[in-house]
């Protein structure tokens, strides 16, 4: 089974995904029955307790894993390293398209209400970050919550 290693050190989380995405596609796409295992280098955080990287990548893996597009093993599992994980192809994953409800998915790990979350992802634009949300509530990956007096949305 081919073994191939992609480091994200340094990267953002929106370059890291596009890296990541392209990475496993081009392996899936030569390897259409699936079987290839990718070691995804990101780093465990300067405290040791998970940086940006380690933590989206791994909610990301996790998503896409429920969805029976790949399988992953944490590194800590495997060799006492959470500053990788190592990722086994099956499918090819889907297109860039679900970047803006995947952000305001992560946004919303902690309650934030609707004010913040339309600011924070307005130069998508207000009909996108909507379709966004009603998807997202559809999916049950978001729940309606009221922060102070507003309403506002939660991640399940």
């Amino acid at each position: 089974m081919p073994s191939r290693t992609l480091d994200l050190h340094g990267k953002t989380w929106a370059e890291a995904l596009a890296e990541f995405r392209e990475f496993y596609n081009q392996a899936a796409r030569g390897h259409p029955s699936g079987g290839v295992q990718l070691e995804v280098v990101h780093g465990y955080g300067s405290t040791g307790q998970g940086g940006r990287l380690h933590t989206s990548l791994r909610n990301y893996l996790e998503r896409q894993s429920n969805a029976g597009l790949l399988s992953y093993r944490a590194g800590e599992a495997v060799d006492g390293n959470p500053g990788h994980t190592l990722v086994t192809t099956l499918k090819p994953l889907p297109a860039a398209g679900d970047d803006l409800a995947d952000g305001i998915w992560e946004f919303c790990a902690h309650p934030q209400s609707h004010r913040k979350v339309m600011n924070r992802f307005r130069r998508h634009g207000d009909p996108q970050v909507q379709k966004a949300l009603r998807e997202l509530q559809g999916q049950k990956r978001l729940r309606p919550v009221t922060v102070g007096r507003e309403k506002g949305y939660e991640a399940v």
